[in-house]
């Protein structure tokens, strides 16, 4: 068992399920915060399980972590190299681990402590991104759908998708209409994986148990683009919450984190209620950075990739 450090919001902060203006940030154009409002932020210690030796999978907990050898020679660093090639390796991951009829990645983000204090920029791409401290999910009850129905526009509208597929929607919109009006599951996965030289010590991810988290402990992170409002949820303290982390995980390693499950309880309830069944799919992982006192802190700075897919099932 590790103890850490995670940040949640203070437990003044009002539970929300939907967007109401409380809880927000500004974000410019290289994915970078300017400004916000409502972050209140409350640092707690935590008791950490180490999930190899616990196990997790995607479907129950949220998170699950795999075999898989990465292409060492690959930069990472290179924008177009990412999307040609490992786009379509993250993909096959995810269908083989979910058993999904159809997956596409659509998006990545590179994160590295020190690459983001350097203002690093990717080849081709925007500003390396730092590690983020703050528990969270990428993905709510509203912004869930409407990415589903983003990826059914023409990808002009989204230079990753233009440089991979031309001028082609990722999903037609029969396609995201019959998904949202129920007829098939859905889900939103990131494949994230270090690719650093050295395995992950310092900046390593603490995973939440998606059965530990009820509805309560939610609260709506408003996004404010230029052009569009995305959300995530953020998280309020619980002693309910159950931890976990992989520890040294390497870069042959490919771990799967669930964004979005519209099967799990808390997205077919509307927020009603929690994940807590052992016989249903939780609906998403909290998850985060993490401190913990006994690190050296010589240790190397965590460099890692998180691809997101686009899952369908039968």
């Amino acid at each position: 068992m590790i103890i850490g450090n995670v940040n949640y919001l203070a437990r003044t902060v009002t539970p929300s399920l939907r967007r109401n203006g409380q809880v927000l940030t500004r974000r410019n154009a290289d994915g970078s915060d300017s400004g916000g409002t409502g972050v209140k932020v409350d640092s707690c210690e935590i008791s950490i399980a180490d999930a190899r030796i616990e196990g997790a999978t995607c479907e129950s907990n949220g998170f699950e972590l795999v075999d898989k050898p990465n292409d060492i020679t690959r930069d990472f660093y290179d924008h177009a190299a990412v999307l040609n090639g490992y786009y379509d390796e993250c993909a096959e991951i995810v269908r083989e681990i979910t058993g999904a009829s159809f997956v596409a990645a659509f998006d990545h983000n590179i994160r590295s402590a020190l690459g983001k204090g350097a203002q690093r920029r990717i080849k081709g791409g925007q500003e390396v991104q730092g590690p983020a401290y703050m528990t969270h999910g990428d993905y709510t009850l509203t912004s869930a759908p409407q990415r589903l129905l983003d990826l059914t526009k023409p990808s002009s509208t989204n230079d990753t998708l233009r440089e991979l597929l031309g001028d082609e929607p990722l999903l037609t919109k029969d396609t995201a209409e019959a998904v949202l009006a129920g007829e098939t599951r859905y889900a939103i996965i990131n494949l994230w994986r270090s690719i650093g030289e050295t395995p992950v010590v310092t900046d390593a991810l603490a995973l939440c148990d998606g059965r530990s988290v009820v509805p309560e402990d939610l609260v709506v992170f408003e996004i404010h683009y230029a052009d569009r409002i995305g959300e995530n949820y953020f998280a309020l303290p619980s002693e309910d919450h159950r931890w976990l982390t992989y520890p040294a995980m390497n870069r042959n390693e490919a771990l799967l984190i669930k964004q979005w499950d519209s099967a799990g309880t808390l997205a077919q309830s509307s927020g009603e209620h929690g994940d807590g069944s052992k016989n249903a799919p939780c609906t998403f992982s909290f998850h985060t950075a993490f401190t913990a006192p006994k690190l050296d802190p010589k240790a190397p700075r965590r460099e890692s990739i998180e691809v997101r897919c686009v899952v369908l099932y039968d």
